[in-house]
């Protein structure tokens, strides 16, 4: 079993994330906003992964830190799991269909972290959740996992499903991403011999 415990903490928040890479989509989630908490369920249960997340910040401050910090700690507890990568497919990508919504993700486990996110939300607020701190959880992640996260919007009217299909879209392709390639079997999947 591929598993990743991490404990970040910063003047700002305390982190507590225990993940499974193949897991069963179980999830006990708390992170202050009930938005984030949704998204967290949707990407644990859509991914087939277990998740444990505690998260308290400085939310009487402002959610970003909280949300981006989320974000690193997902990124490294998936960078802990995987160990050096060896015989993953290291990239994957979805498009997820939500009613009249149409997202897509592509992702990387490369070694190179970018994020490029476009959601086409124009709301500031979705449920409990700065809507603009997406990006950031998504940046975040990509710096925690070394990894390049695109995520886009193609379509849609509702912000919230916006976001919902983002990350069903980015559960999906980092479950793939994440696979064992038996072809590969323990090769790694670089040409430079080193992610």
């Amino acid at each position: 079993m591929r598993r990743a415990v991490i404990d970040r903490k910063t003047n700002e928040t305390r982190i507590q994330l225990k993940l499974t890479i193949e897991g069963r989509g179980r999830y006990a989630i708390s992170t202050g906003i009930r938005f984030l908490d949704h998204m967290l369920e949707l990407f644990t249960r859509h991914g087939a992964f277990d998740l444990d997340v505690k998260a308290t910040g400085d939310l009487d401050v402002d959610q970003h830190h909280t949300v981006e910090d989320l974000g690193i700690a997902l990124g490294e507890a998936v960078s802990q799991a995987l160990g050096d990568r060896r015989g993953i497919n290291r990239a994957g990508y979805f498009v997820m269909p939500m009613d009249e919504t149409l997202a897509v993700v592509a992702l990387d486990l490369g070694g190179r972290p970018h994020a490029t996110v476009d959601l086409k939300v124009k709301v500031r607020y979705v449920g409990d959740l700065q809507a603009e701190l997406v990006h950031d959880f998504f940046e975040g992640f990509a710096i925690g996992a070394r990894a390049n996260v695109h995520a886009k919007v193609l379509y849609g009217r509702s912000s919230h499903h916006h976001i919902e299909a983002v990350f069903k879209a980015f559960a999906r392709a980092l479950r793939v991403a994440c696979s064992k390639d038996k072809q590969l079997a323990k090769a790694l999947p670089s040409t430079k011999g080193l992610i």
